[in-house]
């Protein structure tokens, strides 16, 4: 008999349901192929193979929920039956996730209860679609099985979905009806443009990681009444002694940044103002206060935008914090972050001081309520009382939500950020 292939760690999610199953009854796989596809409202995963084999029998369907030790399938190949165990514990989530706890795009910002029920599924196994164009069809009710793709080797593409869907709404659609494609909360979508028509195009997928953080930025976008309140911080004495640390720091392999220092000072501010360490009730009636210190930090890969998390950013000096930082940099650019590793923030950083600008407006990574934006710092004359002197300024952007925070604590806020950057003996105090 063969490998019993199972569900493997995934985190926090149970009762998952499986969106795809990429495999067939006497398929050969190999090691790290899909297997099968889950999505919550949190995250899209991929199953892998724990290795090479031969699909024996599927023990799932489409439409089921499982969680972590559910079984999915049997695998036959060599040395199967010594394997079974350490296939069962070792098999990894193929899972590229959002920079904090996302949804799955939905037409409306609907709770979990809200959602049709996974049972009735369509079967779209044997279609060639992406998932992200399989979800779409199911969120607006559009059978992938009656739509003829119109991508490379005959692939089905948003635009075909939407074309579907019109066709099938049929006259009263186009005439401003009830049965429209829509971009949430009932905002109609940009109308498909056929750009060839003016000069040579050419489409590129989308990285997995944009495709999956994206409608969680757009859920965000709309759900959150956003406010952006920006300040200064003269970070001259600060960066001199960063750069002492940094020194000593590269004879033993690691590296001290600025950011350290912004999530040790982000902590202070926390602590000072708990209202940003906070995160809407479901019932948005009350605030969930958290106790801890959890601090997401937005890292540039090859494939998008992850946010891994410092946890305990509290207890941790700005040395551990910086190998922290570099350890879990390294796994997110070589795409080994685990779901662990990007769950649990209570405040996020996006720093672009290593490629530049003045200000920007990060977007509020919800639940979370509020994000730290940090542009390049610069030298500037600053006037002393008697005269001008270069001084290091750091320019802070602070978006929050305004159903928690009001434009008086955000100010409070910021100072404080910048204040602390200023002189780090306030960290202590």
């Amino acid at each position: 008999m063969g490998i019993e292939v199972k569900i493997p760690d995934i985190g926090d999610f149970a009762d998952i349901p499986i969106i795809e199953i990429f495999v067939k009854e006497g398929d050969t796989i190999g090691p790290d192929d899909p297997l099968v596809s889950l999505e919550s409202d949190k995250a899209t995963m991929d199953v892998p193979s724990p290795q090479a084999g031969v699909v024996e029998k599927i023990l799932i369907k489409i439409g089921d929920k499982v969680s972590e030790g559910a079984p999915i399938l049997l695998l036959k190949g060599e040395g199967a039956a010594a394997s079974a165990p350490a296939a069962a514990d070792t098999a990894a989530v193929a899972a590229k996730q959002e920079p904090a706890p996302a949804a799955a795009p939905s037409p409306a910002p609907a709770a979990p209860a809200s959602q049709a029920p996974v049972s009735s599924a369509p079967d779209f196994s044997n279609v060639h679609a992406s998932p992200a164009v399989r979800r779409i069809a199911r969120e607006m009710g559009v059978d992938l099985n009656a739509v003829k793709g119109t991508g490379e080797k005959g692939r089905i593409t948003k635009d075909d979905v939407k074309g579907q869907l019109t066709r099938s709404a049929g006259p009263a659609a186009a005439g401003g009806g009830a049965v429209m494609a829509s971009g949430g909360m009932g905002i109609p979508e940009i109308p498909a443009v056929d750009f060839s028509k003016f000069g040579p195009i050419e489409t590129k997928p989308m990285a997995r990681i944009k495709k999956i953080s994206g409608p969680h930025l757009h859920r965000s976008w709309l759900n959150v009444p956003l406010v952006t309140h920006t300040d200064e911080s003269d970070i001259t004495d600060t960066d001199k002694y960063r750069k002492e640390l940094d020194a000593i720091g590269k004879e033993k392999g690691y590296r001290v940044t600025l950011l350290a220092f912004l999530i040790k000072a982000a902590v202070s501010a926390l602590r000072q103002h708990p209202e940003f360490n906070s995160s809407l009730s479901p019932e948005k009636d009350a605030l969930i206060l958290k106790k801890y210190y959890n601090i997401g930090v937005a890292v540039d890969t090859p494939d998008g935008l992850v946010v891994p998390v410092i946890k305990d950013a509290d207890r941790k000096g700005i040395i551990e914090i910086s190998q922290d930082l570099g350890a879990i940099s390294k796994k997110a650019r070589d795409g080994k972050l685990g779901a662990g590793d990007m769950q649990g923030a209570t405040f996020s950083i996006s720093s672009l001081g290593g490629i530049g600008g003045t200000n920007f407006t990060p977007l509020v990574n919800a639940p979370e309520v509020a994000i730290l934006g940090v542009p390049r710092s610069k030298m500037t004359p600053v006037w002393d009382g008697t005269e001008f002197k270069p001084r290091l300024i750091l320019p802070l952007n602070v978006s929050y939500d305004h159903r928690v925070i009001d434009g008086a604590l955000g100010a409070r806020f910021t100072r404080h950020l910048a204040h602390v950057l200023e002189d780090l003996r306030r960290l202590v105090v």
